[in-house]
């Protein structure tokens, strides 16, 4: 490996095992060439939208980021059982005919469920912000912002803006088999930051402090550079 600096460490990963529906915390994780295993691997899609983004998201049901899903066997996931948890309801299983006919008829509109091993990104398979980008964020808007707004897999403590390190391989230190990432692209936010993770309500304040104080984009997307594993406390290095 080259000369690479410590630049903070790992504190939060975050599995999403349905598009658009609130995910899981873990202590470690399993990154591919696909990204997180297990991540986004399931969505609800709209069966009338022949369009190139046909997903059932918050954008059209705010309250899907108020379902939580959990795979039963975290370590498996492409076989394992995905349970939702409704809110003041019990847990149903994902493909379950009762969930999809409730969110269709909220919807208005047929729906389906996809299974989809590489997952079901908008863009790149990893998302990573740091702390002091949150800071930042709260502070540009006068008040703090759940981060689980963002929907990011990896957030880490760092003195550093995570744009700081585009075009730029980043590396867990974890051991000899950790995982490495090619930071890429800032993300570009849409409605889904404006949603309540606990009560759905849409703030329109939120987008626009995003938009207008920080050009639209929070966070970055990256790509795998070596699969390997992913810890809360890793180190995270970036290639001088």
């Amino acid at each position: 490996m080259r000369v690479a600096t410590i630049v903070g460490r790992v504190i939060e990963i975050n599995r999403f095992p349905v598009k658009s529906l609130a995910g899981e915390t873990m202590e470690c994780a399993e990154i591919d060439w696909q990204g997180i295993e297990g991540d986004r691997q399931y969505a609800f899609y709209l069966a009338d939208d022949p369009g190139r983004f046909p997903w059932l998201t918050g954008r059209d049901l705010p309250h899907l980021v108020t379902l939580s899903a959990r795979y039963r066997d975290p370590a498996a996931p492409r076989t394992s059982l995905v349970e939702v948890d409704l809110p003041g309801e019990s847990a149903v299983a994902l493909d379950d005919p009762a969930l999809a006919a409730r969110l269709a008829e909220q919807a208005g509109r047929p729906i389906g469920l996809i299974q989809l091993g590489r997952g079901t990104y908008d863009a790149m398979p990893v998302s990573v912000i740091t702390t002091a980008s949150l800071g930042e964020i709260d502070r540009v808007h006068g008040a703090p912002l759940d981060r689980r707004r963002f929907r990011i897999n990896i957030v880490v403590e760092s003195e550093r803006s995570e744009r700081e390190w585009r075009g730029r391989r980043l590396f867990f230190h974890g051991g000899e088999d950790a995982a490495a990432l090619l930071v890429a692209n800032a993300i570009d936010r849409c409605v889904m930051v404006t949603i309540d993770p606990d009560s759905a309500v849409r703030d329109p304040k939120v987008m626009r402090t995003v938009a207008r104080k920080f050009g639209n984009e929070v966070g970055v997307y990256a790509s795998t550079a070596r699969p390997g594993p992913v810890r809360v406390g890793d180190a995270v290095l970036i290639e001088d």
